[in-house]
């Protein structure tokens, strides 16, 4: 009961965001003009008219229950005209309306599903990258695994099973209402076969009973199933993902002989991901051999259970048949849980998974939230750190600055050994470092870039590439091409165009002047450069950083580097260095020079 609660409670979450949302959206009814409302006001009216049209189908079907009841009797009597005058004034009347009512149910649902999936969709996207959480996730160590497929597939597949299994459930409530009804009124002078034990309701007791007793058989059955297919899903991504992966770093496989390794790798999570699957077979092979069983044998019941009253001349062929359907569809209603069974165990696996996404969020928020470092902005030309200690995840300190300032238009070197907490120290300076303590004080308004090793570069064409993250389209092709070329990359200006895997395409060293030529064209005021050329050899090194002393005059630089031949474009020099207690600090070793 609690496991049940549990998961009711987590559907509850991830379903009533949407529809309590004050996003505003605009709708059109043609002819009608457009108009801006609520999304949550959009949402609630299609529900409310799926479930109308939902109710509306039910009292249809109790309708044609005494149709059916009716028509029988006439054939039973052979009273033709009853018969005729059934079929065409009540049947086909009420039929089309059904059919109608289907159609329009079917457009309202499928509309709000897309609604629904795109808010969901939106929603998770924003999350994930605002306030930089996709990157925080994973410094929490317990990174929700493929994000990409909860956000792609597990959204798409919770609105729709969600959309379906609400509606199946209301129309199973619905039916067993009204039909208990009709079959407690027919069997209210029944008696148990063979005896003269009155039981008022018998045939509803007796439906209630044997649904019971299949719904816990199948439960006992079915179970494993919801850990089956999470850990299938969790399987399928993983794979996906390593095929991916391996297109991305195909040429470093290629240097490096790697095929047979990741054949082997690729062998072991494949099998690894059948070996679920055939779990999942054999669990499904046992819970279908009991449901068809039992779907086969309710044929019958009904009227098996029906049949000692009309041999006994107590009911009509007509109220035979009404019998059997009413016990049929109150049996059936009441066995919702074992006909949807495999697809509940999906939908618990689909619930688990966005479930535990929000909470790797959640952890990557609260992170954020809780830190001791801060990032602010102040009048001035200066950048100041004050008081600012750097810890890894596992909460050990790695650098400390307790006071440095770094001024605007002097260009500055950081040097120090690898694993000294340069990078953690530019990452902290982005605002994206939440493990430690202090302030950073950045000048207002100063538009800041920061430039990795690796670049990253976005899929689509060369132009979206070359101007990644500015999607505004306010650089013209000729000022592109003028970037490329300062950049040392003329053979690429007639690519704009061209769509292609451009991080697998293009060298380490042409995504790092790719990168370059973003800087020229987005002028920051100060830009940070985290060893962004360390794949250039020393040439056009030297070359690129003139051209941005050239093309960025009021540009602040900031580089991270080893090589010695980056001291002639830098005018101060700051090394970190260990200090007795194992913390890297920030030792000026030369002051402002003329840079070259």
């Amino acid at each position: 009961m609690h496991g049940l609660k549990q998961a009711l409670l987590q559907i509850w979450r991830l379903t009533v965001p949407y529809y309590t949302t004050r996003d505003m959206t605009e709708i059109r009814l043609w002819p009608l003009p457009a108009v801006r409302l609520q999304e949550r006001w959009v949402a609630l009216t299609m529900a409310a008219l799926v479930i109308g049209i939902e109710f509306a189908q039910v009292a249809i079907n109790v309708r044609l229950s005494y149709f059916n009841r009716d028509w029988f009797n006439a054939i039973q009597s052979k009273d033709a005209a009853a018969f005729w005058s059934l079929l065409f004034s009540v049947f086909c009347l009420w039929a089309s309306i059904y059919v109608a009512s289907a159609i329009i149910q079917y457009v309202i649902q499928s509309y709000l599903r897309i609604r629904w999936r795109s808010w969901m969709t939106r929603h998770y996207v924003d999350r994930w990258l605002g306030r930089d959480t996709h990157y925080r996730m994973g410094l929490t160590g317990l990174q929700a695994d493929n994000p990409d497929q909860r956000i792609a597939d597990d959204v798409d597949q919770f609105t729709q099973t969600t959309q379906t299994l609400a509606i199946s459930l209301l129309s199973a409530v619905s039916n067993l209402v009204s039909f208990s009804v009709i079959l407690w009124s027919i069997s209210a002078a029944f008696t148990v076969p063979g005896t003269d034990w009155h039981v008022p309701g018998f045939l509803v007791w007796g439906a209630l009973i044997y649904s019971a007793f299949v719904t816990w058989l199948t439960h006992r059955i079915g179970q494993p199933l919801i850990r089956l297919n999470f850990e299938q899903q969790r399987r399928e991504a993983d794979f996906r993902f390593s095929l991916a992966r391996l297109r991305e770093y195909g040429e470093q496989v290629a240097l490096l002989s790697g095929g047979g390794a990741e054949r082997g790798l690729l062998r072991d999570r494949f099998a690894a991901l059948i070996a679920n699957f055939y779990a999942i077979v054999d669990r499904r092979k046992k819970l279908s051999a009991f449901t068809v069983s039992y779907q086969q044998l309710n044929v019958v019941i009904p009227y098996v259970l029906v049949a000692p009253y009309y041999f006994s001349g107590q009911i009509a062929l007509g109220q035979m048949t009404q019998t059997a359907g009413a016990f049929a569809r109150v049996e059936g209603t009441m066995s919702f849980f074992i006909t949807a069974y495999v697809t509940l165990a999906d939908y618990k696996a689909q619930v688990d998974r966005l479930v535990t996404f929000d909470a790797s969020m959640e952890r990557a928020e609260a992170l954020t939230a809780a830190s001791r470092l801060h990032v602010g902005r102040e009048a001035g030309e200066v950048l100041r750190i004050a008081g600012l200690g750097l810890d890894l995840p596992d909460g050990r300190r790695i650098a400390a600055v307790p006071d440095l300032s770094l001024r605007a238009g002097e260009t500055t070197l950081l040097a120090g050994p690898s694993g000294s907490g340069k990078s953690t120290l530019f990452r902290a300076l982005a605002g994206i470092w939440p493990f430690g303590e202090g302030e950073v004080t950045l000048p207002a308004d100063a538009r800041v870039m920061l430039l990795p090793q690796r670049p990253y570069l976005p899929q689509g064409s060369l132009r979206a590439a070359a101007t990644y993250p500015d999607a505004s389209g306010r650089h013209d092709d000729a000022a592109i091409r003028e970037a490329l070329v300062a950049a040392h990359l003329p053979h690429l200006t007639e690519r704009l165009d061209e769509v292609a895997p451009w991080a697998q395409s293009l060298s380490l060293g042409e995504q790092q002047r790719l990168a370059i030529a973003r800087a020229l064209l987005e002028r920051p005021d100060w830009l940070f450069l985290d060893e962004a050329t360390a794949a250039l050899d020393e040439p056009t090194e030297a070359a690129l950083y003139r051209i941005l002393r050239q093309r960025l005059p009021d540009t602040t630089l900031v580089s991270i580097g080893h090589r010695s031949t980056l001291d002639a474009f830098h005018q101060r020099r700051i090394d970190m260095r260990r200090r007795e207690d194992g913390v890297f600090a920030p030792v000026d070793t030369r002051e402002a020079v003329p840079a070259q």
